[in-house]
């Protein structure tokens, strides 16, 4: 029985994650003795070969946090993962990382300014880490990517990190894997459920050396994210908002309270010619373009009239926002 297979037999033993299998291994003191004392019946062990099987039959990584690719800041979070899985370009999980995060329903203005900034980010060779939600995880992902070279993007998923979660962000999840790298601490093939969005947020304050937080709720998980990374020490920078909008009160709340530097652009953490400045839209032909205008039109209607599924549709427009042709009215989508 090989390392990897021991380990994550107790890790995927019910009741066992991280804290719990440190006071084992102070208890038993290695591997062996651990499995030892728990007996795993064979079925079970045979689960666990299937999902390495699946693992490596998608190129998927399983790194060890006593490998020299497992990321420095995560290592340094007590009872961090014991192994998380990888996907992509595990080079990304070495470079220095910036967190950036905040609700799922952030207005056009909103995500083009976290877009700007992890583009920023990444052409100044920091991986930009975030959870490939819609909204503002999205634009930190895509800005990233906007960035020449590699290695700019890293997603953590509360499932499997095989499995693709939300379906909108299906070609956002291989264009990371090309570029970037998909990471999780779930079992290959994993759902998420409610619990592994916490944990998630865990490992998204975590992986990074300081957090920048966007339009966001007072209760939201992106708030629970932010207090992850205070309580880990990192520094939190927060962009404001009109106190009128409710996605405002979190990072206004933080500023207020003095736990956030506030955040007003790009030079707060850069002076250079890499700083991006505002540009000129220039629009391009699309078929999605071409049937807005000034009049709202729904989600369905665009998909009717383009001949694309809902899902490819939101994928497109998400992007559209991101460039800053289209933006959010009355539930409908119009031309800026």
């Amino acid at each position: 029985m090989n390392a990897l297979l021991k380990k994550l037999l107790i890790l995927r033993t019910s009741g066992i994650g991280p804290a719990k299998y440190n006071a084992l291994v102070e208890q038993y003191g290695d591997d062996d003795a651990i499995i030892d004392a728990l007996a795993p019946v064979q079925d079970f062990i045979d689960s666990v070969k299937r999902e390495i099987d699946l693992a490596y039959s998608l190129n998927i990584e399983y790194i060890c946090d006593s490998d020299s690719r497992y990321p420095k800041q995560l290592k340094a979070i007590k009872n961090h993962p014991i192994i998380i899985s990888a996907r992509g370009n595990t080079d990304t999980l070495l470079k220095s990382s910036v967190a950036v995060v905040g609700t799922r329903h952030s207005t056009a203005a909103g995500m083009n300014f976290i877009a700007d900034l992890a583009e920023t980010f990444a052409a100044h060779n920091f991986s930009v880490v975030s959870g490939m939600a819609m909204g503002t995880d999205t634009a930190a992902h895509v800005g990233a990517l906007k960035a020449a070279g590699c290695a700019q993007t890293i997603a953590v998923l509360a499932g499997g990190v095989d499995y693709i979660w939300p379906l909108e962000n299906e070609s956002l999840y291989y264009e990371i894997l090309e570029r970037g790298v998909v990471i999780s601490e779930m079992p290959v093939g994993m759902k998420p459920n409610a619990q592994n969005f916490i944990q998630r947020n865990h490992w998204v304050a975590g992986l990074a050396d300081f957090l920048i937080i966007g339009e966001a709720d007072a209760k939201s998980g992106s708030m629970t994210t932010a207090r992850f990374a205070l309580k880990y020490k990192k520094r939190v920078f927060a962009v404001p908002g009109h106190p009128s909008d409710s996605r405002s009160e979190g990072p206004n709340s933080l500023i207020k309270s003095g736990e956030a530097t506030l955040c007003m652009s790009s030079k707060d953490f850069f002076d250079d010619e890499n700083v991006k400045t505002d540009k000129k839209i220039v629009r391009p032909q699309n078929d999605i373009l071409d049937k807005l205008g000034m009049i709202p039109v729904s989600e369905s209607v665009l998909a009717n009239l383009v001949k694309k599924p809902v899902p490819e549709i939101k994928a497109d427009l998400v992007v559209l926002e991101l460039q800053g042709l289209i933006r959010k009215q009355d539930g409908g989508y119009v031309l800026n």
